[in-house]
């Protein structure tokens, strides 16, 4: 087996949530082209469709499936639509998040909450649906961000506490799954990333942040999802528990 050949995903079949828009649809055609089949999801069911055409373009198969994962109900009924497609998954893209940029003295129980309900909460309940019916050889790769390690001039409790939290839980589930199951589970820390996200800051305030970015740009999705699949790879097989930031530079400043 060539070096190359160590990143190929040909036969496995992942799961990508958020799938509907950003850097969800840059997982979901990443891993189609390195040969995987991709269940898709996503609250936004119409949306999946543009990304499922992605997956089909690449010559695999698509599942697009309606999931809100901050409800554990929706996250077992998307394993078990994947399962029942595609006989298995190997992977799983712990995606779907959202955030909220309120001061603290102002932010409301029910606006905090919900951030932690899908970032955290949400991720949970995927990886643990996921946990009962992958084998081993199987990866998980939780969305974390740099905004869990530094802060961006951001009123961001929420956010940065979900995505602490996400590194955290990391590392137990490496912990907790690696020799009993023999599945690896790490995270991504992504920095600024073209995505809806990013989409919504107001006017010029990515410009303020770029001096504090070594390589003085923002990211490209494709950039991420490639990290993604080496992780998932393979060629990434020794590889569990870490945080992998993928951020340009920012955090080292």
């Amino acid at each position: 087996m060539s070096v190359l050949d160590l990143f190929r995903l040909d036969g496995k079949v992942v799961i990508v949530t958020g799938a509907s828009s950003g850097l969800g649809v840059a997982f979901a055609q990443a891993f189609a082209e390195a040969g995987a089949d991709v269940a898709l999801g996503a609250r936004r069911i119409d949306k999946l469709a543009d990304t499922a055409a992605l997956v089909s373009a690449a010559r695999r198969k698509a599942l697009p499936v309606q999931t809100d994962v901050a409800d554990p109900e929706a996250c077992q009924a998307l394993v078990d639509a994947t399962v029942n497609e595609f006989g298995k998954v190997d992977v799983l893209i712990n995606n779907a998040g959202i955030g909220t940029a309120v001061p603290a003295t102002r932010e409301t129980p029910d606006e905090f909450r919900r951030v932690i309900d899908v970032n955290l909460h949400g991720s949970y309940w995927m990886a643990q649906a996921c946990g009962r019916v992958m084998q081993p050889g199987s990866s998980v790769i939780n969305l974390a961000s740099a905004l869990g390690i530094t802060t961006a001039g951001l009123p961001q409790a929420a956010y940065a506490a979900s995505k602490a939290a996400v590194m955290g839980m990391t590392r137990d589930l490496a912990q907790q799954w690696g020799s009993r199951k023999g599945i690896r589970v790490n995270a991504l820390a992504p920095g600024f990333f073209k995505s809806e996200m990013t989409e919504e800051y107001a006017p010029g305030y990515l410009d303020t942040q770029m001096a504090r970015v070594v390589l003085g740009r923002i990211g490209e999705p494709a950039e991420l999802a490639a990290t993604a699949v080496w992780l998932t790879s393979a060629a990434g097989g020794f590889v569990t528990g870490q945080t992998i930031i993928v951020d340009g530079g920012l955090t080292i400043n």
